[in-house]
């Protein structure tokens, strides 16, 4: 009797002819409604129902090895679609794991909606099986976190989750899913599933004559610049950009490393920020990665324009900045479409790019002359090599996806390969690594037709590494170079600065063959030991 009523809690019997729909079908169909087709998942007790109904609704559940794993995954689909990507856990521990990740997406300002199984409503604060405050767990790194209240709520609350996504500055949403309302039923049935046009996001248009206003002082600075923030890193972000720069001859710069300004990418862009006289912050916060806004990286007597959908980001600015009179003026829109206003006006307009335009380009373009003469010793190749190479597969190789991870090694790939990818994922503002595996995987899910190519360090390989298992179940295939040098090296290099040699502790790593890692997890691994191979 008392295995019965387990099994019938935790494996209840499938309904096939369902005249009532399940509150579990509901939130399938919802997401089928609006637009989700894959699902990064790891299953458990609480999201049963779910899986069982996401087979109706035809989602692809691709199930990983660890919740975080597809929560990284979540976030780079989104990223390189535009569109929520849609992860599902099991409640307490499950949801526990998947949290963390929740921070990167943030930072990356990537549309997520992640949904948790969750202790039943009418048994809360009598310690349900597995029961957690998971709302108030997952609210500091999404912008917004709730618990769904009733089986009349689940459609609307999913469509709500997937425009708060994608609205304004794009960011992770939470939505916890007690296992009561999954089994529950309505006689509304399909009715309950929000009609496809409640899932888009409202846009925050441009006013065109604010525009005018803004182009008319870029046109009249001796030296403008235009930053742009991680939401328009890829997809139809990067061809605003692109296009933004094109239409104006102004340089557009595309601002996402924890590194900021030291960007390896960006070359000696730096050296040009306190040159520039009026810059436009096209969605780009006043944050750690620009220094604030301050003085001497900014010239004291240079000023700004902001161009933000969060009113509460230009509130910020005006207390980061060390001047607050530096801001000309400052307006809410949405910065893709602020973007795509501003290139339309400025094609009527025929603004031309000037001197000080190749001036910022070829900074961005430089590297070191020492670079030439670093050269790999017997036996271990040198990052640069790594990322010569990689350089020389992307140019030969149209609409590759890089994929950066690491706190070292990596760093100079994206420096070799910058903007000829034709598009780009890294640990963006948040810093945190080891989700690579993850990212690489989602991005060939997301572009199914694009080569994908990982530079990872051995630390980074650590955090993730049984995801080659699910690459190779799915048949998601992308190449991913480890650079061994069996050490947690950015750590190292702050002991050694800091501290001194004598002071090191704690970043010390095994020769680990990596290689034999993937190979018996069914993919193809190689040593490589010379920079030639």
């Amino acid at each position: 009797s008392i295995r019965s009523e387990y099994n019938q809690f935790y494996f209840p019997t499938r309904r096939v002819f369902m005249s009532k729909l399940r509150g579990a079908d509901i939130l399938a169909r919802s997401l089928q409604q609006g637009g989700v087709s894959k699902v990064f998942s790891l299953s458990g007790n609480h999201v049963m129902p779910v899986f069982d109904a996401a087979i109706d609704a035809k989602l692809d559940i691709i199930h990983v090895r660890h919740e975080a794993a597809a929560t990284h995954m979540a976030d780079a689909y989104g990223r390189l679609t535009g569109e929520p990507g849609v992860c599902l856990f099991t409640g307490g521990p499950g949801h526990a794991n998947a949290v963390g990740p929740l921070f990167t997406a943030l930072g990356a300002e990537s549309p997520v909606v992640m949904i948790s199984g969750h202790a039943p409503l009418d048994l809360l604060g009598l310690d349900a099986f597995q029961e957690l405050r998971q709302a108030d767990m997952a609210a500091p790194a999404t912008k917004a976190s709730w618990t769904i209240q009733s089986v009349e709520q689940i459609g609307t609350d999913v469509a709500k989750a997937m425009r708060i996504a994608k609205s304004g500055r794009p960011g992770p949403v939470h939505l916890s899913f007690p296992t009561d309302l999954m089994e529950a039923t309505d006689a509304r049935g399909i009715a309950l599933v929000p009609e496809a046009s409640t899932f888009t996001a409202p846009a925050a248009m441009l006013d065109d004559a604010i525009a005018t206003v803004i182009l008319d002082a870029l046109a009249t600075a001796k030296r403008p610049l235009i930053l742009a923030g991680p939401m328009m890193g890829n997809g139809r972000g990067r061809t605003a950009r692109e296009s933004l720069q094109s239409a104006t001859g102004i340089p557009v710069l595309y601002m996402e490393s924890p590194r900021g300004i030291a960007d390896p990418s960006l070359g000696a862009f730096a050296e040009m920020l306190a040159e520039a006289d009026l810059i436009l912050m096209l969605g780009k916060k006043f944050d750690f990665t620009v220094r604030f806004g301050r003085a001497p990286v900014f010239a004291a007597t240079s000023r700004f324009i902001q161009i933000d959908p969060d009113p509460e980001a230009i509130r910020r600015a005006t207390i980061a900045i060390d001047d607050r009179a530096r801001i000309r003026f400052a307006t809410c829109a949405d910065a893709i479409v602020a973007a795509e206003t501003l290139i339309a006006l400025a094609k009527k307009q025929r603004m031309a790019p000037t001197a000080w335009t190749e001036e910022v380009l070829s900074a961005v373009r430089f590297r070191p002359e020492a670079w030439s003469s670093i050269t790999s010793k017997e036996g271990a190749i040198h990052a640069l090599d790594i990322g010569r190479a990689l350089r020389s597969m992307i140019d030969r190789t149209p609409g590759a996806v890089y994929v950066s991870d690491g706190g070292e090694c990596s760093q100079w790939s994206q420096a070799c390969v910058a903007e000829i990818a034709a598009a780009r994922i890294t640990n963006g503002p948040g810093g945190a690594i080891g989700g690579g595996v993850a990212f690489a995987i989602a991005a060939k899910v997301a572009r199914p037709k694009s080569p994908v190519f990982l530079t990872i360090g051995d630390g980074s390989f650590g955090f993730h590494a049984m995801e080659y298992e699910t690459a190779v179940r799915r048949n998601i295939p992308f190449v991913a170079i480890v650079g061994n040098d069996a050490c947690w090296n950015a750590e190292y290099q702050i002991q050694l600065r800091t501290y001194g040699r004598e002071r090191s502790i704690g970043c010390e790593m095994l020769q680990a063959r990596y290689d034999q890692v993937v190979t018996a997890l069914g993919g193809y691994g190689e040593l490589v030991t010379k920079a030639a191979d």
